[in-house]
């Protein structure tokens, strides 16, 4: 029998299990917030140009605020706004002390310092965790928001008893609010972390020495099963068009232990843990203690 015609053998890591407990136990702790002080944890979102991918994620999310108790406000600004307006827009939610959580709804486009609009967000109400302070508080194990797709790969992967310390983890993409952060947060727990980019020599020997692999490369089926480790757990964070990740699905779940899929995957844990961190902001800035455990 070659591998291309074996049967899988992965076990699935569905996150649509977990995500929907935490984002039960949130709604719990929204609506203890909401009791006790009269005030509904919010989220604003601020989303630039109509860019169809981003209007459908902005548009669940709120749906999933809604659901869960927390209150939404949303900005739309035009594809032709200026870094300058952004960041003011951005720093006038930051002021508001009815908003306690703030998503910036990324990529904002060409012409703007992406960066820049990021950094106007308050540490406080960075429930995206796309700060600079955040990424170093992931980076040295201080307390903060996670990016929030890095930090429901980490909870999938304790939902399926995967400890990443001493383990080898290759994460496949460096960007810096899910490629650079979960490599971190796998180093946080002891695993061993390579990271590979597009200047990578003999990336498929590298993707081999995975027990954990990362993919968050953002090219449908970029990592092919040949390539998977015997036995190794593979986290698929890409979503491209067509419900595709990054990983060749049905070749690499012939060698994996654990795979996800996609969609049904991390997809799910991102926005439980958005609603989650959401919820933990509002606790803090109205002063509730322990509303959500994290």
């Amino acid at each position: 029998m070659t591998l291309d015609s074996a049967p899988p053998t992965a076990r699935l890591m569905d996150g649509t299990g977990p995500a929907r407990r935490i984002v039960a136990e949130s709604a719990a702790a929204a609506d203890r917030i909401t009791r006790l002080t009269g005030t509904a944890p919010c989220l604003a979102t601020v989303l630039v140009g109509e860019d169809p991918a981003s209007v459908t994620y902005v548009r669940m999310k709120r749906a999933r605020c809604a659901k869960a108790g927390i209150r939404s406000v949303h900005v739309a600004l035009p594809a032709s706004v200026t870094t300058r307006r952004l960041v003011a827009a951005v720093e006038e939610l930051s002021r508001d002390p009815a908003v306690h959580g703030i998503l910036l709804q990324h990529p904002v486009g060409a012409g703007i310092d992406e960066r820049a609009a990021f950094e106007a967000i308050a540490p406080e109400k960075d429930v995206d965790g796309v700060t600079a302070r955040s990424f170093a508080a992931a980076g040295l194990g201080l307390p903060g928001f996670a990016s929030c797709t890095p930090g429901g790969i980490m909870r999938l992967l304790d939902e399926y008893g995967v400890e990443p310390a001493g383990k080898h983890a290759v994460v496949v993409g460096r960007s810096p609010i899910l490629g650079r952060p979960v490599g971190m947060l796998l180093l946080g727990r002891d695993a061993t972390v390579t990271y590979c980019h597009s200047r990578t020599v003999d990336l498929a020997s590298r993707v081999r020495e995975a027990d954990v692999l990362v993919a968050a490369v953002g090219k449908p089926r970029f990592l092919r099963g040949e390539d998977v480790k015997p036995g190794a757990v593979v986290i698929d964070a890409g979503y491209n068009p067509g419900n595709v990740g990054d990983v060749d699905f049905e070749s690499a779940a012939r060698r994996a232990s654990l795979i996800t899929p996609v969609p049904g995957g991390v997809g799910p844990m991102t926005i439980a843990v958005l609603l989650e961190q959401t919820v933990r902001a509002a606790a803090r800035q109205l002063g509730v203690p322990e509303a959500v455990s994290g």
